[in-house]
């Protein structure tokens, strides 16, 4: 486990509030001076603190839909483990690939047009490493809510940063975007840092270009949100994501309104085919999260039906762009 200072978290707080924010723009923020910003920064990076940058990309918006499934292994070595692994990472519309702590083995997210591309994908998964999958579970991924990182300043962070949640999905327009933009945000959503300059030089074109096509993208909230990927077992903290069947439907907003106030708290989503509701924390322990479940409860007595959870060990794959 790693320890960090206040402000590093002061500057970890700040990339995770928008990625894209200068070093000089930071260092104003939490009182330091742009290099001891940058200095601090290559630091964490070089811990592994922060593993890379990522853009929140509403391909809902581009006419993509989202298809999960969860995987339960039989018969596998490590060996064969790491190559269905790798299998999934290199598959070009996997957006999340990782590994589970529970009752499942193996998380994946796609991005696809319909129910034909996932089908195609499907098959020629199972042609090649059917035989060790032991149960599958599926479901259409429909909406969530993207939280702020407010565990890293549990006694400094805004309140009203609670509020300022990203959204993905739901009754999404689609929007037409050109090649140039395709090209754009395929070369910012593993990179959200990569600077103008750098960019420029990738798409031939001028350092105003892609500023302006970014502010348009962001206008059209196609792009959310650029994000630092935070490895949060550095800090001793797990992410436990809990499934939640609901007795009485009808209090699930209620809960939402209630629970997106909990500093802890990075994601909600809405599928069809495995819950009601998801949440998931960045939590010390599995003791800390029933006791948030047991607030739950009682506050919203007899909401619940049941609930469980699963935690992520590894992640393998985050790209929120077909």
């Amino acid at each position: 486990m790693v320890k960090i200072d206040l402000k590093d978290r002061k500057i970890l707080y700040q990339l995770d509030l928008d990625s894209r924010q200068s070093n000089t723009q930071i260092g104003k923020k939490v009182g330091l001076k742009k290099d001891v910003v940058s200095y601090r920064i290559k630091q964490m990076e070089e811990e592994g603190i922060i593993k890379n940058y990522w853009t929140l990309v509403d391909a809902y918006k581009l006419g993509y839909i989202i298809f999960r499934f969860y995987i339960t292994f039989q018969y596998v070595t490590p060996d064969v483990k790491n190559k269905i692994i790798e299998y999934l990472v290199k598959e070009k519309n996997t957006c999340v690939v990782y590994s589970i702590i529970g009752k499942y083995d193996l998380g994946v997210f796609l991005w696809l047009k319909d129910i034909n591309d996932f089908y195609q994908f499907w098959e020629k998964l199972l042609d090649s490493y059917g035989d060790y999958f032991a149960e599958k579970i599926f479901s259409l991924y429909v909406k969530w809510y993207t939280y702020r990182n407010s565990y890293l300043l549990l006694e400094e962070y805004k309140k009203s940063d609670r509020l300022d949640y990203e959204i993905t999905g739901g009754r999404a327009k689609t929007i037409e975007i050109d090649e140039f933009d395709y090209q754009l945000l395929n070369e910012i959503a593993e990179n959200a840092r990569a600077p103008l300059i750098y960019l420029a030089e990738k798409l031939d074109c001028s350092s105003q270009m892609i500023n302006y096509r970014l502010k348009n993208l962001i206008k059209k909230e196609v792009i959310q949100a650029f994000r630092p990927g935070i490895d949060i077992s550095k800090f001793g903290m797990t992410q436990f994501k809990v499934d939640i069947l609901l007795k009485e439907h009808t209090q699930r907003k209620y809960i939402i309104d209630y629970i997106k106030y909990n500093p802890y708290l990075i994601f909600i989503g809405t599928s069809a085919g495995v819950s009601d509701l998801e949440l998931e924390f960045a939590l010390e322990n599995s003791e800390k999260l029933h006791q948030i479940m047991e607030e739950i409860s009682s506050k919203f007595p007899g909401a619940i039906r049941k609930y469980e959870y699963i935690n992520s060990s590894k992640s393998h794959k985050l790209r929120f762009m077909p």
